[in-house]
């Protein structure tokens, strides 16, 4: 390793092991291969079962990127470094797992230190998880799966208490020393625990960041996760990834570990103007769709109410104005100083955020205008610089000063409430790859995610992950595999995008599948997507040559790669609910559309849609082969479809139906019966 840095740093000597090759990942040697007899107690393993039908199925497109020139082994790889990301790491690392913790930036700089309003728990007296669990299903707009919603709020309270352990300092009440408890939307108690007025998130990522570094958790930074490796049974082998900034040209290399875990955070970049950081380019999406994973919910895009409004051509990551702003006492209006949210919902002001944001594009509507305010004029100067003192200076930077006028603001792209599928504990449909936090779909948020669960979804569902890996590493079950040959994907077919593609993804996203959305718009947002795809294709057969591989490019697929999905879902569900506003079909339809899609990348790019039967989620089953449309599972017999295997499927009821969307054709199937 003369002569080049290696990536990985960390305060203490790493547990993990380390190799440097010429090209290519470790040796076999390096990892202990798995006989058949002592497989992972994956149901069909092995390359005739289903998660060898996983592993044919994960051999599809993958991004350019050189061969790994270093290696790393762990037992776990944790890719993320917000909430749940260091939970999920510090966890396992207490479970005696060796963890490493790869990071796109700085352990420091993902999307929860924007976290501005706090994290939601019922700790208050009064309060009780099954008031908690009621607000989150309402605002969920019939989506939520109940059993995950009630696992976050039961679970939430100790999870919060585990997290003041690790050394996070909430506000607290002067006259009691309790912890002080404000309201935001869609809540009917005081139940957002905060920190720093208005910097619950910088405080949450200052005490995990600082627990990890103590305890000299192995970290990977500036780091860009490509894609999932694994073995020839389809189970995850590790991660490979590129480091930014090492000094050299080529800083592709590789961490290989029976479990991974994606912690990325959401896809807000897809969009031109988000409260999103830079880094939030869905990279963990798409890699799970490239291995095989399914998707669940990506049409549910929350678009904050409350952002400030920084003129029509703004572009890049906003400055969010909190929902604790209105749960102290904040009113929104419009220039005529109206009040046009009374009358419009029982908690006004603080209905769920996809009714308010649809109230204001409403008003824009009607009015012409390009913005709404909110107006906190009566707090004072003092309560702005105790309570809010984040928001009161990024105002003030650019020109609003909330103490003496009311501050401009309008939606804008904020939370991805789908993602990647999984079950309550963390675990997707790959074997050994887990998701949590926004990257994920548990089923807690439903159709519209309310305010300040996001926090909790990610300390809940993290220590739920660890929990389980670290059962399987007792189990003497979490053993390293031996990552399967991949070829070099075909350039011709499987282009990068040149990087200044990027901002017509964006454009082309916020104009045809922003806030407001129909058939026309989403049909104009899915061709102009195609031929920035086929663009890259033509490109490539008449220059020989792809764009370059580098972050850049690579973030820019990843962003056309999940802009795909999301409006291919967008123009499927044929209703408006929680934060998808149609146009064309402004009404709720739980007839037909109580239901969820699912999405699955084929081989050739393609995507497959199929819906589930009802509301909840349909048990995921890592490795099980998902039935070709119209034909049988691989090995032969035919089988049912996932959701009819769902335990509480009710006989004779519709069981879901599917689409096949290649590159360039929609084909309906016909629904299951």
């Amino acid at each position: 390793m003369t002569g080049t840095r290696h990536p990985v740093r960390s305060t203490t000597p790493s547990p993990a092991k380390r190799t440097r090759t010429a090209a290519g990942p470790a040796p076999a040697a390096a990892a202990d291969p798995i006989p058949a007899a002592a497989e992972d107690p994956v149901a069909g393993a092995g390359p005739g079962g289903p998660a060898g039908a996983a592993a044919r199925a994960a051999a599809g497109p993958r991004l350019h990127a050189p061969a790994p020139g270093w290696s790393e082994s762990a037992d776990v790889v944790v890719v993320g470094s917000g909430v749940a990301g260091l939970t999920a790491a510090l966890r396992c690392a207490a479970a005696g797992l060796r963890t490493v913790v790869v990071t796109k930036a700085s352990l420091d700089e993902g999307s929860t230190r924007w976290a501005q309003g706090g994290i939601a728990a019922a700790l208050g007296d009064g309060d009780t998880p099954e008031q908690h669990l009621e607000d989150t299903l309402v605002a969920g707009a019939g989506l939520c799966d109940r059993d995950a919603v009630r696992t976050l709020v039961t679970e939430g309270p100790d999870a919060v208490r585990r997290l003041i352990a690790t050394g996070a300092r909430f506000d607290t009440s002067a006259a009691t020393g309790a912890i002080a408890l404000t309201r935001e939307g869609g809540h009917h108690r005081s139940r957002i625990a905060h920190a720093g007025g208005d910097a619950t998130g910088a405080e949450v990522s200052r005490a995990l960041v600082a627990a990890v570094r103590e305890r000299g958790i192995p970290t990977v930074r500036n780091a860009l996760v490509l894609d999932l490796l694994t073995d020839g049974a389809g189970r995850t082998a590790g991660v490979t990834l590129h480091v930014m900034g090492e000094g050299q040209h080529d800083g592709v290399g590789a961490v290989h570990a029976p479990a991974v875990v994606l912690a990325t955070g959401g896809m807000g970049q897809v969009f031109s103007a988000t409260t999103n950081p830079s880094v939030s380019t869905g990279d963990g999406v798409a890699l799970a769709l490239r291995a095989g994973a399914e998707v669940s919910d990506l049409e549910f895009v929350q678009f904050h109410p409350t952002v400030l409004f920084l003129g029509a051509d703004a572009e890049g990551q906003q400055p969010l104005v909190s929902e604790a702003v209105r749960g102290e006492g904040a009113h929104l209006v419009d220039a005529g100083g109206v009040r046009f949210m009374t009358g419009q919902h029982e908690l006004g002001e603080l209905a769920p955020r996809d009714i308010v944001a649809k109230a204001i594009t409403r008003r824009m509507q009607e009015q012409g205008a390009e913005h709404m305010y909110l107006d906190a004029r009566h707090f004072g100067a003092a309560m702005w610089e105790r309570r809010f003192p984040t928001i009161l200076a990024a105002c003030r930077a650019h020109g609003i000063d909330p103490v003496t006028e009311p501050v401009p603001v309008a939606p804008a792209a904020h939370y991805a409430s789908g993602g990647v599928r999984t079950d309550r504990r963390g675990r997707t449909t790959v074997p050994g790859l887990y998701a949590c936090g926004e990257v994920a779909c548990t089923g807690v948020h439903g159709a519209n995610r309310l305010a300040s669960n996001s926090l909790l979804e990610g300390l809940v569902y993290a220590e739920r992950i660890a929990d389980d890996i670290a059962a399987l590493h007792a189990e003497g079950a979490l053993r390293a595999r031996v990552p399967a040959p991949t070829a070099p994907p075909e350039p011709a077919e499987h282009p990068l995008l040149a990087p200044e593609a990027r901002f017509a993804v964006q454009r082309i996203m916020t104009e045809g599948a922003g806030v407001l959305r129909s058939a026309a718009s989403l049909e104009r947002a899915a061709a102009r997507l195609g031929q920035l795809d086929e663009d890259a294709r033509n490109a490539f057969r008449e220059h020989g040559k792809t764009a370059e591989p580098g972050v850049d490019s690579w973030e820019a697929t990843n962003l056309l790669c999940v802009a795909r999905v999301l409006v291919a879902a967008a123009r499927e569900r044929s209703e408006t609910r929680g934060c998808h506003w149609r146009l064309d079909h402004p009404e709720r339809d739980d007839t037909g559309w109580r239901r969820h899609i699912v999405v699955t990348l084929n081989p050739d790019r393609g995507l497959a849609l199929r819906t589930t039967r009802d509301a909840d989620l349909p048990p995921v089953r890592p490795g099980a082969p998902v039935p070709p449309p119209g034909g049988p599972v691989p090995g032969g017999a035919a089988a049912p479809s996932a959701d009819r295997r769902h335990p509480s499927a009710a006989p004779g009821r519709d069981t879901g139906r599917d689409v096949l969307l290649p590159s360039d054709t929609v084909q309906q199937r016909p629904q299951e019966q």
